[in-house]
C-alpha cells in the first residue's frame, strides 16, 4: 500500500536518535510486515483533549507511549514554570491498573524531575480520586492520572488535574496544548532527578480514608450498618484499594466482595467492558447477592470514579438503577441531611449536567438552593465549586453514573459515593422500607422522571458526514411537533442560544460553547442530541415525566412513561 508523504515524515523522524532503538526496530517492523498499522499509528498526533489524552498503546504519534506522554510532560512543566515563577513546584501521580500504568506513571514522573518540579507518585496502583484528594491535601500545583478509565485493556490515558483538585478547563486547558504542540520530541527532559521524587502510600491512603468517611457518613446506627448484607465487586480495577478499608473504617461489616473479579487485572478477564453502565458487567455480583441475600450490590470501573448500583424492588427481585436514579437518591439524601442539620441557607448549591435528569432542578427548588447545571463531565462541577467560593457545594452528579459528595474530592469519586449509598441503604433496611422504595417517594413528592439513552454509530467517513447532517437537520429546520407535543424551546449550545418557539425569543446561554442541542416538549419532555467529536457516533438522551400520586401506581407510570419514550424516537425516525 501507499503511505502518504506526511506519514512517512513522522515515521523518518521516529527513526532517528531521539527515539530508543526499540521504537525504531517497532516502526521498521510495522513497515515491512504491518504497513496498515504504521499507518493508523502514525496519521495523526494522539489528541491531547481538555481532560488528558486517551488511547491504544504502541509506537507512533496516534499511540499512548513514553514519548507522546513525555511531551505532554515536557509541555505541561514549560507551562508551570512560566505560570508559577518562583515557586516550587508540585505535582501528585497515581495511575491504575491498566498494563504500563506503573510503567508510564514513572516515566512522567522522570520529566517533571528532569524539569526540578517535585513529584509525589504513589508506590501503587490507587483510584483516580485519590489523587484529586491527594493533590490538595500536599498543596500540588497539578496532578496526574495514568487511566483509560472502562476502554478496552489495549488503551491507556493521561489525566491532567489542576491546583483546585479538578481537571484542566479553559483556559488553561487550551494554552497548555499549544506550548505541547510547539515541542520537538527532542526537547523532552528524561533524565530524573531522584532527589525529586517522593513515593506516597499509607500515609496519604489513611487521609484519604478519614476524609471520604467524615464526608459521607450520616449518623447511622451501628445496628444498621452491621445488619446491610453488601456485595461489591471492583471489576479488576483500583477501588479493591479503598472502598474495603473504608466501608469498614465506616462500620460495615458484612461486605462480600466477587472474588473472581476481586484481583486487579489490566485485561478485565471475566468481561466484556468494565463498565459499571453496563448490566452485563455485575453479572457476577448480582449471582452473589442472589445466593447470600444481599440487600444492595455496588460496582465501580477500573479507575474507580464511576459506581453502578442494584438494589431489591418490592418483589425482592435484584433491579439496576441507571445513573440519574442513583444521583436523585444520593443528591436528595444529602440534602435532607443538610435540612436536618439547619444547615440551608440559601447559600448552598447542587450539581449536574446538561444531559442529565431535570429531576435535579425539582430537587434544588423544593430545598431551596441552587441547581448549577453545566456541559458534560464533572470538571464543570468542579469549577463551579471554584468558581462560586460564597456557595457551599453540597453534593452532584452526571447521568454517567458518577457523583461527587462534597468538595474534598474534585470529580466523581466512587469511594464516597459507595459509602453515601451503604448508608442510605441502611438507614433505609432499619426503619422497614428499602432504597428502591426511597426513590419511589422521591417520585411521589417531586414526580416521576424517566430517562432514556439511545447511541447510534455509523461507519466511517460517511458515518460522520449523516451524523454532521443530523444535526444540521436538527438545527436548520427543527421539528415543532413531536409525538402530539409541540416543541416550545430549543437550546443550542453551539451557538449559545435558547430559543422559545412560542414568542420567538431568544436568550444567551451562558455555558462554554458545544455542539449540543436540547429539544423542550411542551408536556416537559426533554430531548438531548450530542455527537462524539472523535467517532461516528451520536447520542440521544430522552427526560420524560408524569404526576406519582402514589407508590403503589409506580409501576403503571412506569409503563406509561417508557412507552412515551417508544413513541418520540419513532416519530423521530431514529435508527
Amino acid at each position: 500500500m501507499k503511505i502518504e508523504q506526511n506519514i512517512l515524515d513522522k515515521v523518518n523522524e521516529w527513526l532517528t536518535p531521539t527515539f530508543d532503538n526499540q521504537t525504531q526496530e517497532s516502526i521498521k517492523e510495522m513497515m515491512t510486515s504491518a504497513p496498515k498499522d504504521l499507518e493508523e499509528s502514525f496519521y495523526k498526533n494522539l489528541e491531547f483533549g481538555t481532560g488528558g489524552m486517551r488511547g491504544v498503546m504502541g509506537v507512533g504519534t496516534n499511540r499512548i507511549n513514553k514519548y507522546t506522554l513525555g511531551k505532554n510532560t515536557q509541555g505541561l512543566s514549560n507551562y508551570m514554570i512560566k505560570s508559577f515563577p518562583g515557586e516550587q513546584l508540585k505535582v501528585a501521580i497515581a495511575y491504575d491498573c491498566r498494563h504500563n500504568s506503573d510503567t508510564l506513571a514513572k516515566v512522567v514522573a522522570d520529566v517533571f524531575s528532569a524539569n526540578g518540579i517535585h513529584v509525589y507518585l504513589f508506590s501503587d496502583m490507587r483510584p483516580t480520586p485519590e489523587l484529586s484528594f491527594a493533590l490538595k491535601y500536599l498543596n500540588c500545583h497539578a496532578g496526574i492520572v495514568l487511566t483509560a478509565s472502562h476502554n478496552p485493556p489495549e488503551y491507556n490515558g493521561y489525566k491532567v488535574y489542576w491546583q483546585d483538585g479538578g481537571q484542566l478547563v479553559p483556559p488553561q486547558d487550551k494554552e497548555i496544548i499549544q506550548v505541547i504542540e510547539a515541542l520537538n520530541y527532542s526537547e523532552i527532559k528524561f533524565e530524573a532527578n531522584e532527589n525529586l521524587i517522593e513515593y506516597i502510600d499509607v500515609a496519604i491512603d489513611e487521609a484519604f480514608a478519614k476524609s471520604t468517611v467524615e464526608n459521607a457518613s450520616f449518623n447511622t446506627p451501628t445496628a444498621a450498618k452491621e445488619n446491610l448484607k453488601i456485595v461489591y465487586t471492583s471489576l479488576h480495577g483500583t477501588s479493591i484499594k479503598a472502598i474495603p478499608g473504608v466501608l469498614a473504617k465506616a462500620g460495615y461489616t458484612d461486605v462480600n466482595i466477587v472474588p473472581e473479579q476481586e484481583v486487579p487485572n489490566g485485561d478485565f478477564p471475566t468481561v466484556k467492558s468494565p463498565n459499571p453502565e453496563e448490566p452485563e458487567a455485575l453479572t457476577m455480583a448480582l449471582a452473589l447477592a442472589d445466593k447470600i441475600g444481599g440487600d444492595i450490590v455496588i460496582g465501580t470501573d477500573p479507575d474507580s470514579d464511576r459506581l453502578g448500583v442494584a438494589v431489591r424492588d418490592n418483589d425482592g427481585k435484584m433491579m439496576l438503577l441507571n445513573g440519574n436514579q442513583t444521583m436523585v437518591i444520593m443528591t436528595a439524601f444529602l440534602l435532607e441531611q443538610w435540612k436536618r442539620a439547619g444547615k440551608i441557607t440559601g447559600k448552598q448549591f447542587i450539581g449536574s449536567t446538561i444531559v442529565s435528569t431535570p429531576m435535579m432542578l425539582e430537587l434544588a427548588s423544593g430545598y431551596g438552593v441552587e441547581c448549577k447545571v453545566g456541559l458534560t463531565g464533572f470538571k464543570w462541577i468542579a469549577k463551579f465549586i471554584k468558581d462560586f467560593p460564597e456557595l457551599e457545594f453540597i453534593g452532584g452528579g452526571e447521568e454517567s453514573f458518577g457523583f461527587m459528595v462534597g468538595d474534598a474530592v474534585r470529580d466523581k469519586d466512587a469511594v464516597a459515593a459507595c459509602l453515601l449509598v451503604c448508608e442510605i441503604a441502611a438507614q433505609a433496611k432499619a426503619s422497614g422500607t428499602t432504597l428502591y422504595n426511597e426513590l419511589l417517594n422521591l417520585y411521589v413528592d417531586f414526580g416521576f422522571y424517566k430517562e432514556h439513552l439511545i447511541s447510534l454509530t455509523k461507519k466511517g467517513i460517511s458515518g460522520m458526514q449523516e451524523i454532521t447532517q443530523m444535526m444540521i437537520d436538527l438545527r436548520e429546520n427543527p421539528m415543532s411537533e413531536i409525538d402530539g407535543q409541540r416543541v416550545i424551546c430549543i437550546e443550542d449550545y453551539d451557538n449559545s442560544t435558547s430559543r422559545n418557539l412560542i414568542t420567538n425569543e431568544v436568550e444567551t446561554i451562558n455555558i462554554p460553547k458545544s455542539n449540543v442541542l436540547i429539544y423542550y416538549l411542551e408536556d416537559g419532555s426533554k430531548i438531548c442530541a450530542r455527537p462524539s467529536g472523535t467517532e461516528p457516533k451520536i447520542k440521544f438522551y430522552f427526560s420524560v415525566n408524569a404526576p406519582l400520586d402514589k407508590v403503589e401506581n409506580a409501576k403503571e407510570v412506569e409503563k406509561q412513561l417508557d412507552q412515551k419514550i417508544k413513541n418520540i424516537i419513532a416519530a423521530m425516525q431514529l435508527k
